[in-house]
């Protein structure tokens, strides 16, 4: 599994790269999140945008109002941003996600940065042992 995951990674890290590519810093989150959407769906890859995240209370599903900005072939959590610069507050808003929904990697994308690389933080939730 864990193969899989490191190479469904670099696939949508390479999708964002070319995404930043052509609209380059200063956008909305919306709009790299529609833009990356519609790439790795050109790639053939499964993509939910939005999915709603319930949260799991004392055994009840209750709606918190969270929602995954992506999930990649049911994998992966991509997490998008345009700000300043990330925050250890980002990562754990992943790292909660990745709880949440059982998952063990999440990419956290700052889309603000002159080059994605640099705004790009690889999330893993630890495998059961």
């Amino acid at each position: 599994m864990g193969e899989k995951l490191n190479q469904l990674s670099e696939a949508i890290i390479g999708a964002a790269i070319a995404v930043h590519r052509e609209l380059g810093p200063g956008l909305l989150e919306s709009a790299y999140e529609a833009c990356l959407e519609y790439e790795l769906l050109d790639r053939g890859f499964e993509v939910e945008r939005q999915k709603e995240l319930p949260v799991v209370y004392r055994g009840v599903k209750v709606d918190a109002g969270f929602r995954l900005d992506l999930r990649v072939s049911g994998l992966v959590i991509v997490e998008l941003k345009a700000v300043e610069r990330l925050e250890r507050v980002h990562e754990a808003q992943v790292l909660s996600y990745l709880k949440l929904t059982g998952l063990h990697l999440g990419l956290l994308m700052n889309f603000n940065v002159t080059r994605l690389v640099d705004g790009i933080k690889r999330l893993v939730r630890d495998f059961p042992s």
